[in-house]
């Protein structure tokens, strides 16, 4: 599973890293990305635009968006298969892009790590987006962050972790309709790349999205 994560990067690097625009008046630097909030994405429908959908994907058939709040990941394994996420991961892919991860390691105290890479640059998670229309004419746009087994340096910590792209793959995931080739790219990213290290206990508050919560503490 990944339940938070952050994207707390100044609009330059945006701008260079991933090719695409950014509206300063509505992006904000987000230390503690949490489910249900709205939160950055590059969809393959607008490829040079940072968009704001809702984390927690609400299928276009859904009667009720508060199924969104089950549909924050995706698993690989099964994204084919599964009538919430298949028609999407078919036809509405998206980059949702971050700078770190966090999870929890089942130890008496679950203490919460940070992942990021190794080089400390920003990299972005393969996810799926949906467009829901309410009774009403209520818009949502939403999407869901796809898992996959642990790499060597996750395993430890925690069952699962996101697909994170490698830069040269994320044209591919965006752009191909070769669902085999699509599915060949939901690996774990290689452990070597990255590095993890406890942080406070103020990342269980969604609350806390301050710059304290990426900093590295003794366990």
């Amino acid at each position: 599973m990944c339940g938070r994560y952050s994207f707390a990067i100044e609009d330059e690097l945006i701008k260079e890293r991933f090719g695409v625009s950014v509206r300063s008046a509505i992006y904000k630097a987000r230390y503690n990305c949490a489910p249900s909030q709205e939160l950055a994405i590059i969809s393959n429908e607008s490829p040079t635009e940072l968009q704001f959908y809702r984390w927690g994907l609400i299928p276009f058939w859904a009667k009720d968006p508060l199924i969104g709040n089950k549909l924050i990941n995706a698993r690989a394994e099964t994204i084919s298969e599964k009538p919430s996420f298949k028609n999407a991961f078919r036809r509405r892919r998206c980059l949702v892009p971050a700078d770190g991860i966090y999870e929890w390691k089942k130890n008496p105290t679950k203490t919460p790590y940070r992942i990021v890479l190794d080089s400390g640059a920003p990299f972005s998670m393969a996810g799926i987006w949906e467009k829901w229309v309410s009774g009403n004419g209520e818009i949502i746009h939403s999407f869901s962050i796809i898992t996959t087994e642990p790499n060597q340096l996750i395993a430890p910590i925690h069952n699962r972790m996101p697909v994170i792209l490698l830069p040269e793959n994320e044209k591919m995931w965006l752009d191909s309709t070769n669902e085999a080739a699509l599915r060949e790219l939901l690996k774990p990213y290689p452990a070597g790349l990255m590095k993890a290290f406890p942080v406070s206990k103020l990342v269980n508050s969604p609350g806390n999205d301050t710059p304290e919560v990426i900093v590295e503490c003794g366990t």
